[in-house]
Parts: C-alpha cells; structure tokens; sequence
C-alpha cells in the first residue's frame, strides 16, 4: 500500500468511527447539490457532523453547498445527507469525493443517490423539471480512479445508473404528483459553462442535459459497489437554446423556485427505493 493509500484508509477509518459514533446506521445516502438541500429541513432526530470535522470528507468552495453532514431518519429510512460536494473543476482533481463516498459504502449503505442542478438540451424538459439520469457522456474523460491497484479499476459502467432504482423512484413521484423525465446526463468539467457550439455537439452525441458534476462520484460508487440513482434539477435552457444569461448565481435562483418541489420527491423516492446490495468490483 503506497502513502496515498495508507493517508486515504486512515482518514476513511476515522471518519467512519465518528459517524458511527452518532448512533445512525444510514441505509441511503444521498448527495446534495445546488437545488436539494431543501430535503435536509424534513430529516428528523437530525445530527450534523461538519465536513472540516471528518477527514475523508472535502473542504467545499461553491455557493450553495453547506459542507456538512446530516445524519437522521428521511421517509422512515436512517440516511446520511451530503450536504454539498466537491467539483473537479476546484481543483483539477476528480477523485475529491473518494474519500467521502469510500466512507458510505464502509458504513453499509445500500444505495446512493446522487443530485445535481444542470442545463436542459431538450425543449420537452424546461427549467424546473427533474429528469432521472439514465446514462452519461464523460466529455471530460477524466477518472477518479488514478491510482488504484489491482482489476477492480476497470469498473462496468453498464447500468451504471440503477434500473430497478430508477423504476422505483419514478413509481415514487407519481405518488407526490411529479412527472420524472429520463435522459442522458453530459459531464463537462467547467467551471466556465459550455458554449452554443458545445451544446450542439453533445446534443449530436445524445445529451438531454449537461453538468460539472456527478459522474466521478458514480463512477466512484460503482467501484465500491453501490447501487446509484442520478436525479438532475434542470434549471436553465443550456447556452444558445434560449436569449437568457448563464450564471451561478441565475443558476441558484432557478435552483431555489423549484427546491420545495424537489425536496418533497425526494424524500419520496427515499422513502420508497429498495436496493439490491451491489457487489464490489474484483480486486
């Protein structure tokens, strides 16, 4: 085991010891990006761990993510909510939530669900839809997965997203009255957004929506065996598609008008999901 890797196990180790010190066993996780973190307010017997205080976990720098952990019970179910992630573009490095997602599977949850705010290349899905991921384009090509030993990095990404969670999830939203789309999510690295020429070349590859995060954290997740469900808040026209500015800040007010929306079907969908235990990639 090379430095990296003892730094990583030791700092995974502790943070599981202090999680498990709050006495909730999380069967879910679920990461909160800019939009969701309204589903936090509906947790109960709450506990919060900050970030800063578990030493896998990232130091966050984006509007929008309050960088701590939320322990408690969502929908009957004992989950852990990420309050925020790390994106690749702070800091070049695409494996900032291994440390994080290696945790959750340590911890024994079932299932991750992964959430995120992205731009809309399909006029059927309008800012405020929610569209389950159902695939994804790694334009960036960039892996999380750099120094890993052994067979188990040449992770299957067939499936990546969870078709029976998926199943699951849209059968919960029906229940709250909420239409869920479905569609290939494009993973681009940022932080500048994409221009009109860009958007017309993912939508030639197949793209439904287009975002700066989410895809290392499946990846991450499928090779530590979890089950993943990708749930995207489409919170503007992508560049060229509509006469509206893009910013981060148009973004988190877009974000904010559907957040209750979003909250309630999400906390549905926890409550409902059933994973399947996944089993870890081969050594």
């Amino acid at each position: 085991m090379n430095g990296l890797s003892q730094n990583l196990t030791a700092s995974v180790t502790a943070s599981v010891a202090r999680i498990r010190a709050s006495g909730v066993a999380p069967e879910i996780a679920v990461v909160l990006g800019s939009g969701w973190d309204g589903v936090a307010g509906l947790v109960t017997g709450a506990v919060d761990l900050a970030y800063a205080k578990l030493p896998a976990f990232p130091r966050l720098g984006v509007a929008g993510h309050a960088g701590s952990l939320r322990l408690g019970t969502l929908g009957g179910r004992p989950v852990a909510l990420l309050r925020g992630r790390q994106h690749a573009y702070e800091s070049g490095d695409a494996a900032a939530m291994k440390g994080a997602i290696r945790c959750l599977a340590e911890l024994g949850c079932r299932a991750l669900v992964l959430t995120n705010a992205a731009g809309s290349l399909d006029p059927a899905m309008p800012p405020g839809t929610l569209m389950l991921i159902s695939d994804h384009l790694n334009i960036a090509q960039r892996t999380p997965l750099h120094h890993e030993p052994g067979n188990g990095r040449f992770v299957d990404m067939v499936d990546a997203y969870s078709p029976a969670l998926r199943a699951q999830a849209h059968a919960a939203a029906k229940t709250v009255d909420v239409r869920l789309h479905e569609g290939v999510y494009a993973w681009v690295l940022g932080p500048q957004f994409e221009t009109p020429a860009e958007i017309r070349m993912l939508g030639l590859l197949g793209a439904q929506a287009v975002g700066m995060s989410t895809v290392p954290e499946t990846i991450l997740a499928r090779h530590a065996g979890l089950p993943v469900l990708g749930l995207a808040l489409l919170t503007n026209m992508a560049a060229g598609l509509s006469g509206e500015r893009l910013s981060h800040a148009h973004t988190l007010a877009t974000a904010q008008a559907s957040a209750e929306s979003a909250a309630l079907t999400l906390a549905a969908i926890v409550a409902a999901i059933a994973p399947t235990p996944a089993s870890a990639a081969p050594a």
